[in-house]
C-alpha cells in the first residue's frame, strides 16, 4: 500500500499525487440479522466515484466488541482511508468509540470541540421545547459519552445535530468514524472528502469495457483470462456469470476495467481470444 509523508498539521500535503486504497466499515447487528438493509456501501461507491476514487474493501461487523476491536487493529496497521460507518453512540451497544481506543491503546477522552457542539445541541432541544437548558441533568451529562473519542482525534461537524464524529490519523493513513444514520453520514463522509483529500480527486480515471458471452462456461474463458492478465498486466480481467432470465439466455458477463489507455489495449486482445474460441457475444 501506498506510502507518503504527512504535513505538520496531519493532513496529507495537497501535492500528493499518492493514491490511497479506500476501504469501508459499516457497524451494527441489525444489518447482519437483515432488521435493517445496508445504505452505506452503495452510497459510499456513488460518493467515490462522483469524484474520481473507487472503493478497495468493505467490512460489515456486528456489535461486538472483540470483533471490532479486532478489525480496527488490522485496518489501523494500513495506510488506508478508511470510513466507519456506525456505533459512535452513547448506548450499550455502541463500542465503536471505546473499540477505537482499545485498538490504538489510548484513552477516551471528552473531546473539547465536541464538547461544545454537545452542549449546542443541548441547548437547542431545550429551547424548542420551549425551555432553559439543564446541563447537568443525568441525561445531559450522559449526552457528553458521545464527544468521548481516542485521544490525538479530531472532529468531524455533523450538520444535522451538530454531534460530531471523529478522525484518527495514522501514519499516511486515516480512519473517519460517521453515525450510522444515512442522514447524517452521508453529508459527513462528503465533507471528510471534500475538505481533506480533494487533492486525489481524478488522479486515477477507471473505466471498463465488456461483453456477454453466451451459453460459454467460464472454465472455457479462464485460460483467455489468465492470458489477459499475464499480457496486461495493468488491467483487472471480471467475469460475471449469468443463469439468464425469460429475456437473456444463459451468459458470462466478460471484460477488463482500469486507466482508460490500459483498457482501450487489452480489450481487442479479449475480443481476438474470443473468436478464437468462436464464442459467441455481443456487447454488454
Amino acid at each position: 500500500m501506498a506510502r507518503t509523508s504527512v504535513g505538520h498539521n496531519g493532513f496529507l500535503p495537497l501535492s500528493s499525487k499518492v493514491i490511497m486504497d479506500i476501504g469501508l466499515i459499516i457497524i451494527g447487528d441489525e444489518i447482519l440479522s437483515g432488521k435493517r438493509t445496508d445504505k452505506h456501501f452503495p452510497k459510499v461507491v456513488d460518493l467515490l466515484r462522483a469524484r474520481g476514487l473507487h472503493l478497495s474493501w468493505a467490512d460489515y461487523i456486528g456489535d461486538d466488541r472483540d470483533r471490532i476491536t479486532a478489525v480496527l487493529k488490522r485496518t489501523f496497521a494500513s495506510d488506508d482511508l478508511v470510513f466507519s460507518c456506525g456505533g459512535i453512540g452513547a448506548t450499550p451497544d455502541d463500542h465503536t468509540r471505546q473499540c477505537a481506543a482499545a485498538a490504538l491503546d489510548v484513552p477516551l477522552v471528552l473531546h473539547p470541540e465536541a464538547k461544545e457542539k454537545i452542549v449546542e445541541r443541548i441547548a437547542d432541544v431545550a429551547r424548542e421545547a420551549g425551555k432553559e437548558p439543564d446541563y447537568a441533568t443525568p441525561d445531559n451529562l450522559h449526552r457528553l459519552k458521545m464527544g468521548e473519542f481516542p485521544q490525538g482525534a479530531s472532529i468531524i461537524p455533523n450538520s444535522f445535530n451538530k454531534i460530531p464524529g471523529f478522525t484518527i490519523r495514522h501514519g499516511a493513513g486515516a480512519h473517519h468514524f460517521v453515525p450510522g444514520f444515512p442522514v447524517m453520514a452521508w453529508p459527513m463522509i462528503e465533507w471528510v472528502l471534500d475538505t481533506q483529500y480533494a487533492h486525489q480527486f481524478g488522479q486515477t480515471p477507471r473505466v471498463e469495457r465488456s461483453v456477454l458471452v453466451f451459453e460459454m462456461a467460464e472454465s472455457t474463458l479462464t485460460p483467455l483470462m489468465e492470458t489477459l492478465e499475464k499480457t496486461f498486466p495493468m488491467v483487472k480481467v471480471f467475469s460475471l456469470p449469468s443463469v439468464g432470465d425469460a429475456t437473456t439466455r444463459r451468459h458470462v458477463e466478460l471484460g477488463v476495467k482500469g486507466a482508460p489507455s490500459d483498457v482501450e489495449s487489452a480489450f481487442p486482445a479479449l475480443l481476438a481470444g474470443l473468436d478464437r474460441l468462436e464464442a459467441e457475444y455481443r456487447a454488454a
